[in-house]
């Protein structure tokens, strides 16, 4: 048996360097407050006043994701800033799918080893984007766990409610001749990274200093895009353009996962993959990874970051005010009669 004593840092977690990040990002946190927020961070819970003016039968809407092996990608480069944003821009394209709009988010930073510069940047992140939608940043959990992770990795995950009214909610039934609007993603977003960093970097032999060729930029830097949030561009026509049937944010599974999640039991998809051009990052995970085109459209978002059903008359309209409001949008299909399914033509 040892005489030394033994410490909590000792055993590799340091609740000291915890508090200093948390202290130097506190300024950031608070800026995201409102009036609404009754009690932020400190506390054993956040208090969230739970008044909504103007809605008639306020539902509460939650959703809870995670970044993934971005992280991965993110210590390759040294930048951590970025996530923080997508994290948020993620959970609040998911309520967005159901029409609500964001109130608070709360956030998990875990990790083997602290290292408070990382947890800073992130923070940081979090609240930039928070801020920019209006969203209090209003608690959170940062778990050090030596043996847990594995050293020197991290994982984000983020939680965020939302409210919409009950009569506004979405998705609403879609129905055979509606058209489906797709609006341009940046990159991979936050999904897709397993596969991305073994066609590039294991198959492919490249690095995150690679340039992506006619693009000029590294490999890292297409790869770290922060994923793009469509609640701007996207709430103001729930409100006043009729025929929106629904939406749908795709990540994980791509169109052909995602998509069916906004339709209903009897009709189905038919995506004319002509009617854009995925970034040229994907063309390059493609040919130096040899992915089949079909696990392509699988496993990334190829291009397309949201896409609203929308009734055929309303569709240029919609079109229209997404381009207004800074978004690449373009009818990229229909809804037919059929299974339950995708069809990517």
């Amino acid at each position: 048996m040892s005489s030394e004593e033994l410490t909590y840092r000792a055993a590799g977690v340091d609740i000291e360097e915890a508090g200093r990040a948390l202290r130097a990002v506190t300024g950031a946190i608070q800026a995201t407050y409102d009036e609404r927020v009754v009690t932020g961070i400190g506390g054993f819970g956040g208090l969230f006043r739970g008044t909504f003016p103007g809605y008639e039968q306020p539902i509460l809407v939650s959703s809870i994701d995670g970044v993934g092996t971005k992280t991965k990608v993110a210590a390759m480069v040294g930048r951590y800033e970025g996530l923080g944003h997508d994290i948020v821009n993620h959970c609040a394209n998911d309520i967005l799918c159901q029409g609500a709009a964001p109130l608070f988010f709360l956030d998990y930073f875990g990790t083997s080893r602290l290292r408070g510069l990382v947890l800073e940047e992130i923070v940081r992140g979090i609240a930039e984007a928070c801020q920019a939608l209006g969203v209090a940043l209003i608690g959170g959990e940062t778990a050090e766990m030596p043996g847990v992770y594995v050293d020197d990795e991290i994982d984000l995950v983020g939680t965020i409610v939302g409210v919409v009214d009950f009569e506004k909610r979405f998705p609403r039934k879609a129905l055979p001749g509606d058209l489906i609007v797709g609006i341009a993603s940046n990159g991979l977003h936050t999904n897709g990274f397993s596969l991305a960093r073994r066609a590039l970097f294991e198959v492919g032999g490249l690095s995150v200093r690679s340039e992506v060729p006619g693009l000029g930029t590294t490999i890292g830097e297409e790869l770290l895009r922060p994923h793009r949030c469509y609640f701007r561009a996207v709430a103001p026509l729930l409100e006043d353009v009729p025929g929106i049937r629904a939406m749908a944010h795709i990540t994980g599974g791509g169109l052909f996962d995602n998509v069916p999640r906004a339709m209903p039991a009897n009709v189905q998809a038919r995506i004319d993959r002509r009617a854009w051009t995925p970034q040229p990052i994907f063309q390059l995970i493609q040919q130096v990874g040899n992915v089949p085109e079909a696990e392509m459209y699988r496993a990334f978002n190829m291009g397309i970051g949201m896409v609203l059903l929308v009734e055929r008359e309303v569709a240029p309209a919609v079109v229209q005010r997404l381009s207004e409001a800074g978004e690449a949008a373009a009818v990229i299909g229909e809804i037919t009669h059929g299974s339950h399914d995708v069809q990517i033509v």
